[in-house]
């Protein structure tokens, strides 16, 4: 365009305060009628729904500057977009007036924070009474810094989940989500704690099975500093049903952890403690835990080298429990007055069904004890009480007891140094007792004897139900094997468990008749002359065989007929029917000299003694 130019316009011409110099005015082409309308009414709404949305989700921020909204028009009047307002008359004089002073024409535009898919939609608009002028744009830009951004809610659909969150829910959720992680029924988060505050590796097998029914946590060397993390853990797991900690060394420190978890636990029924070392001092804290504690029925408490002292602590358990059904005391150290505190308890049981006091030192006055406090119970069905020593004074007590009690139906008495004898009395008992199925007495001194009066016993008895016996390691023979078959027509159900048959004896090698003879002459101090001579009769130096068989009659001599032959074989050298003097000299001498020999031999073969 050339300069001062004249320049033709379909509206007023712009004039400024400077007559000489005439503004070239950029011409806009008015486009057609039809589409003029039609492309208004589409920018109008397009554009409204914009600022609509931008206005209602866009809030103050704090540091953040902001662009103020602008106007629809001046959206509409931007240059080189698909928005921009086709010129009339009206408008051109407006975009083309200016202030006094102004050296050009003044162009608003808006600037969006975020595109139109990145914001949500909201139902709420400020623009749908109509569009703001540039004086209340300005205002706003003012007033968006100071204020929130009101927003109506009547329109807001709180019926959408997604649409409508407030604090109020978060916070109910966090309640929620703590209520339900308040109580740990594994006791983890104990356990964990506890680990740290002791100092201790936390036990991975433990952390992994601490929320089963049935735990071992056998040999697993805890002692006492890692029990007690694991104590303060049970005291509110609520999932484990069995325990097992039996071999751990728990020791004093360690049991006081047990004790003072089951104060506090209510599900566990079965636990095994055995081979911990307690000692003396914790069967009292065990006991005063036994007594009060309403859930355990299965306790397991061998070799812990309990001892008579202790003994009264669990005799008052037994005597006072009502919930205990199975206690094994075996492998510790009760002896004589340890039998005679356990014995009165016994017999006052009322809830134990099964008892073991093996491999313990029950003898004399405390198996009699034992033996009166089975006598007088009716409650319990089994007893172990092998490795003990009972004894002749035990099976007598026991046949006492086997007489009167009519509820026990398995006794275990093997290895107790019962004799046949012991078995014989014993055997009175059974054959009056109608309640007894299982009877084991296998590594007993009582011999095949003593099972054999085991068996008659039982033959004497048409109503007794056993149907297991135990001989274990006692050899048995033919006459046990016979009366055994009679057992067996009247018990069928018999089962029999022995040692073996007895092997069949040797016959005794008979004694050389030299033997007898040399005896003879030894005992009586005799010369081998003076012994021929009570043969020879008429001095002529040589016997008849006639005459040597008279003579051993007259001496006193105990030979067969067979030993006489045999003898005269041996020393009738020559054959020829006589036996000379120098005959006997010859065989005495060569049989002595064999014997000597034979005895080297056995002697040179024997072991020698150890020495120091």
């Amino acid at each position: 365009m050339e300069k001062g130019g004249p320049t033709e316009v379909s509206g007023r011409e712009c004039r400024h305060s400077n007559p000489r110099k005439k503004l070239p005015i950029k011409v806009v082409p008015e486009p057609e009628p039809e589409q003029d309308d039609q492309q208004i009414g589409i920018i109008k709404e397009e554009t409204e729904e914009e600022l609509a949305l931008l206005e209602s989700t866009s809030r103050p921020m704090t540091g953040v500057s902001r662009r103020p909204m602008s106007s629809v028009s001046t959206i509409l009047s931007r240059p080189g977009s698909r928005y921009t307002r086709p010129s009339t008359s009206k408008s051109r004089t407006s975009s083309v007036e200016t202030h006094s002073g102004s050296a050009s024409p003044t162009r608003r535009t808006i600037s969006r924070a975020s595109s139109r898919k990145s914001r949500p939609a909201s139902s709420g608009s400020r623009l749908e009474t109509g569009h703001s002028s540039d004086s209340d744009t300005d205002n706003d830009e003012g007033t968006r810094h100071k204020a929130p951004l009101e927003v109506d809610f009547a329109t807001v659909d709180i019926t959408d989940e997604k649409a409508f969150d407030t604090d109020l829910e978060i916070e109910e959720c966090d309640v929620s989500a703590e209520q339900s992680t308040t109580y740990d029924r594994t006791g983890r988060t104990a356990y964990i704690e506890g680990c740290k505050k002791m100092g201790v590796v936390p036990a991975s097998y433990f952390l992994r099975h601490m929320h089963d029914p049935n735990l071992s946590m056998k040999h697993h060397g805890l002692g006492s500093m890692g029990m007690k993390p694991i104590a303060m853990s049970l005291m509110t797991n609520t999932q484990i049903v069995k325990l097992d900690l039996s071999d751990n060394w728990l020791g004093h420190q360690g049991g006081l952890a047990v004790c003072e978890m089951l104060k506090e636990n209510c599900f566990i029924t079965f636990m095994d403690l055995s081979d911990n070392k307690f000692g003396t001092k914790m069967a009292e804290h065990l006991g005063k835990i036994l007594n009060a504690n309403s859930t355990l029925t299965h306790i397991i408490l061998a070799g812990n080298d309990f001892d008579d002292t202790a003994a009264l602590a669990f005799a008052d358990v037994i005597m006072n429990t009502t919930k205990i059904e199975y206690l094994n005391l075996s492998r510790n150290v009760f002896g004589e007055l340890g039998g005679m505190a356990l014995g009165p308890a016994i017999a006052e049981n009322s809830s134990l069904k099964e008892l073991d006091l093996s491999w313990n030192s029950l003898r004399r006055k405390g198996a009699i004890a034992v033996a009166q406090g089975i006598k007088h119970n009716i409650y319990m069905k089994k007893i172990n009480l092998s490795w003990n020593g009972f004894g002749l004074d035990g099976s007598i007590a026991m046949c006492d007891a086997l007489k009167h009690n009519q509820t026990l139906e398995e006794l275990n008495l093997t290895n107790n140094r019962i004799t046949a004898e012991g078995a014989v009395i014993l055997g009175k008992g059974i054959s009056v007792n109608e309640t007894l199925t299982s009877l084991k007495m296998g590594k007993n001194p009582m011999q095949s004897a003593g099972c054999y009066g085991i068996c008659a016993a039982i033959l004497r008895n048409p109503n007794s139900i056993l149907k297991e016996l135990d001989f274990s390691d006692i050899l048995v023979n033919n006459d046990f094997n016979e009366i055994y078959k009679q057992v067996q027509e009247q018990c069928p159900d018999m089962k029999l468990k022995h040692g073996g048959m007895e092997p069949p004896k040797k016959p005794k090698k008979p004694v050389h008749p030299m033997v007898k003879l040399a005896n003879y002459i030894q005992k009586n101090n005799l010369r081998l002359v003076d012994f021929f001579n009570k043969f020879d009769k008429d001095g002529s130096m040589s016997v008849t065989y006639e005459e040597f068989q008279q003579g051993i009659e007259e001496t006193g001599i105990k030979l067969s007929n067979d030993e006489v032959s045999q003898l005269l074989l041996e020393l009738d050298s020559d054959g020829d029917g006589e036996i000379n003097y120098s005959e006997l000299v010859i065989g005495h001498t060569g049989f002595q000299e064999q014997q000597d020999s034979i005895n080297t031999i056995l002697t040179a073969t024997q072991p020698r003694p150890m020495t120091t």
